[in-house]
């Protein structure tokens, strides 16, 4: 049975949510703001958090950075706020999905559903890849690492599934619809702000003033590409 944290400072919007989770079979855990939740996660085991934005003594946003230090929980925003810098800074945290109130609560339990199963589809069916290497960079699909020069860099889910789709294409051009649908794999609801807080995030830390993999070509998309003189 999956835990799910549930992180909102209205009783009727959390409880509502539980109930609607707990009929569809999981176990539900309520938080009422977000320093609340961050104790809560360091006594039980989490499988996703559901949390609102805008709450008292720890917000969303920040309860999500102290998360992303050390943890790569997948993570739904609840927002009243309809904002794109929202959304873009929201996903630029390590957000998976960021819904606007006021919500379905069928959609929230189909999204719920959906991105739990995608980590159970990859937890149960690993099997043994030889790295991929490219200049510097190497992919270890085994250990699901993405090391640069022998130094490994930590990566949240969206960032490094990205990034072993743009691996596993070199010199190709990918538009963003592809790289929606093959790390997202949601192809009915594609949101160009997803894509270009999660790239921009993945070359902050894949990339250097002088060493760059990830480049935009122009009007089409991008193309990962490196060269060992780059690295």
């Amino acid at each position: 049975m999956y835990t799910i944290l549930i992180v909102d400072d209205e009783p009727d919007i959390r409880n509502l949510i539980k109930e609607t989770l707990t009929q569809k079979g999981y176990q539900c855990i309520i938080a009422v703001n977000g320093m609340d939740a961050y104790e809560k996660l360091k006594k039980n085991s989490m499988d996703l958090i559901i949390t609102d934005i805008m709450m008292p003594l720890l917000d969303g946003f920040n309860l999500v950075r102290e998360i992303r230090k050390d943890n790569n929980i997948p993570v739904i925003f609840l927002s009243a706020r309809d904002e794109n810098m929202d959304k873009i800074l929201g996903l630029g945290l390590g957000a998976d999905d960021y819904l606007v109130k006021p919500i379905s609560m069928e959609e929230l339990a189909a999204r719920t559903e959906a991105l739990l199963r995608r980590i159970k589809i990859y937890d149960t069916n690993q099997s043994y890849k030889t790295p991929i290497i490219e200049g510097c960079y190497t992919l270890d699909e085994e250990k699901r690492l993405l090391l640069i020069g022998g130094e490994e860099i930590p990566l949240i889910a969206k960032e490094y599934k990205l990034m072993a789709y743009f691996m596993k294409n070199p010199n190709r051009t990918l538009t963003k619809k592809q790289l929606y649908n093959a790390v997202w794999e949601d192809e009915y609801c594609f949101d160009d702000n997803t894509i270009t807080a999660t790239l921009s995030r993945l070359r902050s830390k894949v990339e250097t003033n002088t060493r760059k993999c990830i480049h935009t070509v122009r009007g089409l998309g991008y193309k990962f590409s490196v060269k060992d003189y780059d690295c």
